[in-house]
């Protein structure tokens, strides 16, 4: 386990509880930026997600790759041992919609395995065992983001 990876993803999670405070103290302070605060939150967990995966033994090899099809797109992509593990990532910032990894419903597990699959025709050398995951970010106002790792979250 990379020291590196655990320093960063610590320090993020450290970074995201100060922003959840100030944001507590001045409701006005918020980011109100351009973009969408899903989206805000959302690169936010993606970003928690890779940290937490390095730190776990992942080698990332790909964020954010879009299929040329338009099939989708794959959060993350990384080694797992000789497991190739697509990730899926999904932040909530409240349990109203129940937990993350539920958003991802059966045409959401179609779209990803259809990326996933082009990915895997474009490698020069065909992996044999991979897998889906999902990373589950949940926000908790007391103890700030926790990310749950799911392995072999689906079939595609």
């Amino acid at each position: 386990m990379s020291w590196f990876a655990r320093l960063m993803y610590r320090a993020l999670v450290w970074k995201e509880r100060q922003r959840a405070q100030r944001a507590r103290r001045s409701p006005s302070a918020r980011d109100s930026g351009g973009e969408a605060a899903h989206l805000k939150t959302g690169a936010r967990g993606e970003t928690l997600a890779y940290w937490y995966l390095r730190q776990a033994g992942y080698t990332i090899v790909a964020r954010n790759r879009r299929a040329r099809s338009g099939a989708g797109e794959l959060d993350l992509v990384g080694w797992d041992g000789p497991v190739l593990a697509f990730v899926e990532v999904k932040t909530r910032t409240s349990a109203e919609a129940g937990p993350p990894e539920a958003a991802v419903s059966r045409s959401k597990q179609k779209r990803i395995a259809k990326a996933a699959h082009e990915y895997l025709r474009r490698l020069p050398a065909k992996p044999v065992n991979y897998r889906f995951d999902i990373a589950s970010v949940f926000w908790d106002p007391e103890a700030g983001y926790q990310v749950r790792l799911i392995k072999d979250a689906f079939k595609g």
